[in-house]
C-alpha cells in the first residue's frame, strides 16, 4: 500500500464502495457475538424453567463446537454457493437454531438449538475474516479486524438488552424469536451487499471430515467431563480431548488441503505463535461470558438485565481498546501484544477476589479490564497470523483466526464448566456453591492468561528475528 493510504487510517477503510459489504460483515459478527451475551443473560432463567444446572456450559460449547465445524467447511460451502449465498445461508441457519431454542421444552433441545445456531455463526464469523483479506488491502487489515472485534462490544447494548428485557419479564423464549427475525433480515441484506464469489478458489475443496470430527470430539469430551461426577472419568475424558487435538494437528499438517496453516501452533513461526496467542486470549475471556452473569444474579440479587449489562462492560472495554489502538505504530504493537494478556491475568485475579464483595460494583473494574486486555491485543495477533502466512497458506491463515477464536472460547467454556462443577456448582445454584465457583473459575484462568503473556513475548521476539 502507498504511504498516503497508511496515513489516512480509518478513512482508507471507510470508502463508500466498501461500506455496504463492511456493514454486513460487522452485522454478521454482531449477530454472533450478541448471542453470547444474550445466552449468558437468560441462562439462569432457562435453568429455572427447564432445569439442567449441571449442563450450563453445554449450550455454549455445543454452539462453539458446531461453529468450528462450519468454519472448517467455509471453503467448500463458498465454492458451492458463492460468498454471498454462503454468508446468507449462515444467517438463515443461525435463525433456525434460534427458533429451536425458543420452542425448547428441555435443556437438551436448547443445546440442540445452540448446535444448529453455532453452524450458522461459524459460517458468518469465518466468512467475515476471509472477506477482510480478499476485499481490503493489507494496510487496513488491522482497522477492519478492529471493527469486527468492536462488533463484539457493540453487542454491549443489544445482547444484554434483548436477553435481559425478555428474561426480566419472564419470557426468555421471546429473545430467541427476536434473534430468528434479525437473522432473516441479515440474510436479505447479505444477498444485496456481498460479492457472489471470492478470488483465489480453484477446484472445489473437500470437507476435512475426520479433522473436524476430532476437534468437535475434543470439545464434546471436555464438556461431558464437566457434567460427570466421577474424577477418574473426568481425567480420562480430558486426556482423550487433548489426544484428539494433537492427532488433528498431525493429520492437518500432512493434508493436501490443510484446515489450518501448515505451521499452525508451531513455536518458531509468526503464524504458529500468533495462533497460540489467539487461542489463549479467547480461552481467558470465556469465563466472563459464561458464568459471571450467574454469579452476579445469585450472589448479589441482580436481575438478568442488570447482570447482563455488568458483564457487557467487558465487551465495552474490548471495543474501546481495539478502536483506540488500531493505528498504533510497530513499537507499540509489540508492547500491546504483551500488555494485553498481562492485563487479562490481573483482571481475572481481580474477579476472583472482588466478585463476592459488596458493593457489587467493585467487580466492574476487573470486568472492564479483562475486555480492554483482549481488545488491545486481539487485532494485532490476528494481523500477525495473516501477514505471517507462508505462500499458499494465505486463505487458511485468514479463516483460521475465526476457527481458533471459537476453539479457544469452546475449550475455555468446557474447562470453566469442569472447574465450576468440581467447586460444587453441580449441586445447584445455591449461594454456598456459587461462592466457591466464584473463586475457583476466574482464579484458575489466571494461569491461562499468563501463558498468553508468554506467547505474546515469544511472538514479538520471533517477529523481530
Amino acid at each position: 500500500m502507498p504511504t498516503e493510504t497508511q496515513k489516512v487510517g480509518w478513512a482508507a477503510l471507510l470508502k463508500p464502495a466498501w461500506f455496504p459489504a463492511l456493514a454486513v460483515l460487522v452485522g454478521g459478527v454482531l449477530l454472533h457475538s450478541m448471542n453470547v451475551l444474550m445466552l449468558a443473560t437468560v441462562l439462569p432463567s432457562i435453568v429455572e424453567d427447564v432445569g439442567g444446572a449441571t449442563l450450563m456450559s453445554l449450550p455454549t460449547t455445543a454452539f462453539l463446537a458446531s461453529s468450528i465445524v462450519a468454519a472448517s467447511c467455509t471453503g467448500y460451502v463458498t465454492s458451492v454457493f458463492g460468498a454471498r449465498r454462503a454468508f446468507a445461508t449462515g444467517a438463515l441457519v443461525f435463525g433456525a437454531g434460534a427458533l429451536l431454542c425458543a420452542l425448547a421444552p428441555s435443556m437438551a433441545q436448547v443445546i440442540a438449538g445452540r448446535f444448529v445456531q453455532g453452524f450458522g455463526g461459524g459460517l458468518l464469523a469465518a466468512m467475515a475474516y476471509v472477506l477482510v483479506r480478499n476485499t481490503f488491502p493489507e494496510a487496513v487489515w488491522a482497522y477492519a479486524i478492529a471493527l469486527l472485534s468492536g462488533a463484539w462490544s457493540m453487542s454491549v447494548l443489544l445482547g444484554p438488552l434483548l436477553g435481559g428485557a425478555f428474561a426480566t419479564y419472564g419470557d426468555w423464549r421471546g429473545a430467541f424469536y427476536a434473534v430468528a427475525g434479525l437473522a432473516c433480515l441479515l440474510a436479505g441484506l447479505a444477498i444485496r451487499a456481498l460479492p457472489r464469489t471470492l478470488s483465489g478458489h480453484g477446484e472445489r475443496p473437500r470437507v476435512p471430515a475426520l479433522r473436524v470430527a476430532l476437534i468437535s470430539a475434543a470439545i464434546i469430551a471436555m464438556s461431558v467431563a464437566a457434567a460427570i461426577p466421577m474424577a477418574v472419568v473426568k481425567a480420562l475424558l480430558f486426556a482423550a480431548a487433548l489426544g484428539a487435538l494433537a492427532l488433528m494437528l498431525r493429520l492437518d499438517r500432512r493434508a493436501a488441503a490443510p484446515l489450518l496453516p501448515r505451521d499452525a501452533f508451531a513455536f518458531g513461526t509468526v503464524t504458529g505463535i500468533g495462533l497460540w496467542l489467539a487461542l489463549l486470549l479467547s480461552a481467558s475471556f470465556s469465563p466472563l461470558q459464561l458464568y459471571v452473569p450467574t454469579f452476579l444474579q445469585v450472589l448479589h440479587g441482580l436481575d438478568p438485565l442488570a447482570a447482563g449489562y455488568m458483564v457487557a462492560g467487558g465487551s465495552l472495554g474490548w471495543t474501546v481498546a481495539s478502536l483506540s489502538v488500531a493505528g498504533a505504530g510497530p513499537r507499540w504493537v509489540d508492547r500491546l501484544l504483551v500488555i494485553g494478556p498481562s492485563a487479562m491475568a490481573l483482571a481475572l485475579f481481580g474477579l476472583a477476589s472482588l466478585m463476592t464483595l459488596k458493593p457489587f460494583l467493585l467487580a466492574i473494574l476487573p470486568i472492564v479490564l479483562l475486555g480492554m486486555g483482549i481488545g488491545s491485543s486481539w487485532a494485532f495477533a490476528a494481523q500477525r497470523v495473516m501477514s505471517g502466512a507462508r505462500k499458499g497458506d494465505e486463505m487458511a491463515a485468514a479463516s483460521s483466526v475465526a476457527t481458533v477464536q471459537q476453539a479457544g472460547t469452546a475449550l475455555g467454556a468446557a474447562v470453566a464448566g469442569l472447574i465450576a462443577n468440581l467447586a460444587g456448582l453441580s449441586g445447584g445454584l445455591n449461594v454456598a456453591d456459587v461462592t466457591a465457583a466464584t473463586y475457583w473459575v476466574p482464579g484458575c484462568f489466571v494461569a491461562v492468561a499468563l501463558l498468553a503473556t508468554l506467547a505474546g513475548i515469544r511472538l514479538v521476539r520471533t517477529g523481530a528475528s
